[in-house]
């Protein structure tokens, strides 16, 4: 399969390169130049949670349009890069690309079929770890299941042709009729663990110390079940807070989040499509969200407090 790969941060590289090590003609996309010299010139480093390296010579670009028409396109950059994205990569999608959102939160696969057309658009969550230690070198921490699906829910040809090209390469993935539910769920886990830690500053393997932190993430959990339920996404509290514990009680001493590591570098967040996505349905479902909305209210502080600084 002919890949491109827009955004090669931690997650697009992590998967890029196992895809490109299944045999797949894969092309990261990226505007950032360090990382396209660095993979340019020696290969994309990826590194295990146990210190093992391997060094990937795959293609890497800024320059979307000298790719040619691909069979499928992985979106893999922060929310607020989508629309601009993806704007400069459709030269490379023809009338049978497919366009695959592995972003974090709620909002991008809108964003995304306003550009291209609902009907190329697939979505999916991925549970992997992964982290930029420098410009193409990334530590793969941990590997866990992708849920991908259509839209309307059927089951087409284009996405067993993905599900089995990401089997092939090692990446554990499986069709849902219901990526709705899936993606809402990967939500509550994001919005119950990505804002705690970063406004505290605490790893994510360290979230259930404290009592009232777990009860923090519970409220914030409460939230997230009672807006998905309204709009007929069945997400049960015990199940995804059960799912969550766990989750973090198997992280390795030191693991840091996605928002954390944008805290930590002063970069700005993904809180709108998360937090944001549920103070958003909230208020257009009539339902109370005081503590997405407080957690609005912090990480925004804290982005302006890196504009002031800049």
């Amino acid at each position: 399969m002919k890949i491109a790969i827009l955004g090669a941060g931690a997650m697009g590289s992590a998967i890029g390169a196992l895809l490109h090590e299944a045999g797949n003609a894969v092309t990261l996309i990226d505007v950032s130049r360090p990382a396209i010299d660095a993979v340019s010139s020696r290969g994309l480093i990826i590194q295990d949670k146990a210190g093992n390296k391997r060094t990937v010579r795959v293609q890497i670009t800024d320059q979307p349009a000298t790719i040619g028409v691909v069979d499928l396109l992985i979106v893999f950059v922060k929310c607020y890069q989508t629309a601009d994205a993806v704007g400069s990569a459709l030269p490379i999608i023809g009338p049978h690309t497919t366009v695959l959102s592995l972003q974090n939160g709620w909002g991008n696969g809108p964003r995304i079929a306003q550009l291209v057309g609902a009907e190329r658009v697939v979505l999916g969550v991925c549970y992997h770890s992964a982290t930029v230690l420098a410009p193409g070198h990334v530590l793969h921490a941990g590997q866990g299941k992708t849920f991908v699906g259509e839209l309307d829910g059927l089951d087409r040809p284009r996405l067993q042709s993905i599900v089995k090209t990401f089997n092939d390469a090692g990446i554990a993935v499986e069709p849902s009729g219901q990526v709705l539910k899936e993606i809402w769920s990967k939500l509550a886990l994001n919005v119950a663990t990505l804002p705690t830690s970063s406004t505290v500053r605490i790893t994510a393997d360290r979230l259930l110390d404290a009592p009232e932190m777990q009860e923090l993430m519970k409220d914030l959990l409460h939230e997230v079940v009672a807006v998905a339920n309204a709009q007929s996404i069945p997400l049960d509290f015990d199940e995804r807070w059960e799912a969550i514990t766990g989750l973090l009680r198997k992280l390795a001493p030191g693991t840091k989040g996605s928002m954390y590591q944008d805290v930590e570098n002063r970069r700005r967040t993904e809180i709108d499509v998360m937090c944001g996505a549920i103070v958003e349905a909230g208020t257009r479902l009539n339902i109370a969200t005081p503590c997405n909305r407080a957690m609005i209210g912090l990480i925004k502080g804290l982005e302006r407090t890196f504009a002031l600084a800049a």
